[in-house]
């Protein structure tokens, strides 16, 4: 049975390996995503924002995170499931599990940042509401898509 559970320490070594996976898979990977992927309690949680684990007994499957932005307005970032439980509605729950707690920080908006090779995870955010916007202030080079989603 798969759980979600909030991100701890001992778990950044399955944090980085799950979303290096992806990011070098379709050659993706830049500093931007590394300083978050070596440090997400300076990056993510002490900045006010949270990353959940979706746990399969022991085993670390699947991640996401929300940065705390200004104003209300969030940034969903590094979400990734094994490629092993690809199928299994992981990014789902990871996704609902992010929404909720947007909601529970009075955030009314939440963005992110993805590239048009990612067309799974791309439809999976339209069919949660997320709607293409103009890419502006994007932290990263090979991001070409930016989306939004109001709470």
């Amino acid at each position: 049975m798969v759980t979600i559970i909030p991100y701890e320490r001992k778990y950044q070594p399955d944090f980085k390996r799950l979303n290096l996976y992806w990011l070098e898979k379709y050659h993706l990977t830049e500093q931007h995503d590394l300083d978050i992927l070596d440090n997400p309690e300076e990056k993510v949680i002490n900045p006010g924002g949270c990353i959940f684990l979706a746990m399969d007994d022991e085993k670390v499957i699947g991640t996401a995170g929300l940065v705390k932005g200004h104003e209300g307005v969030d940034e969903l970032v590094k979400m990734a499931v094994d490629a092993d439980y690809y199928g299994r509605g992981i990014g789902r729950i990871l996704l609902e599990r992010c929404l909720e707690e947007a909601k529970k920080m009075h955030a009314g908006k939440i963005f992110l940042f993805s590239n048009s090779q990612l067309t799974t995870a791309l439809k999976m955010y339209e069919k949660y509401g997320f709607r293409n916007v103009a890419l502006t202030d994007s932290p990263m080079v090979t991001a070409d898509i930016k989306m939004e989603l109001t709470l």
